[in-house]
């Protein structure tokens, strides 16, 4: 997305209560955004997703997101609405690797 950066409205601050609320950036941090506003957010934020980033982009980093990530009725919700069907899925083998790499 080809988009200024927004700032976030002072209603999804409740949604990043472990970060510093005044440094996310709408493209730095574009993935830890959606996890937790699709998460934690309500219908508007969602919305405010859609709108900001679009369906087609909001689709690929959904999936393209370990589906651990995201609370399952959240989800589940969130595929429905986006017309998702298949998820990635961090194997236990690919974390334990990644431990090792460290």
């Amino acid at each position: 997305m080809t988009t200024k950066t927004k700032k976030l409205d002072k209603s999804f601050k409740p949604l990043f209560w472990s970060y510093d609320f005044n440094k996310l950036d709408s493209e730095k941090d574009k993935r830890r955004i959606i996890i937790n506003t699709v998460n934690y957010g309500n219908w508007k934020h969602w919305q405010w997703l859609s709108n900001s980033y679009g369906q087609k982009e909001l689709k690929q980093e959904i999936k393209n997101t370990p589906a651990s990530e995201f609370r399952f009725p959240a989800l589940k919700l969130i595929r429905l609405l986006l017309g998702i069907k298949k998820m990635k899925y961090a194997s236990r083998s690919d974390y334990i690797q990644a431990k090792k790499n460290i």
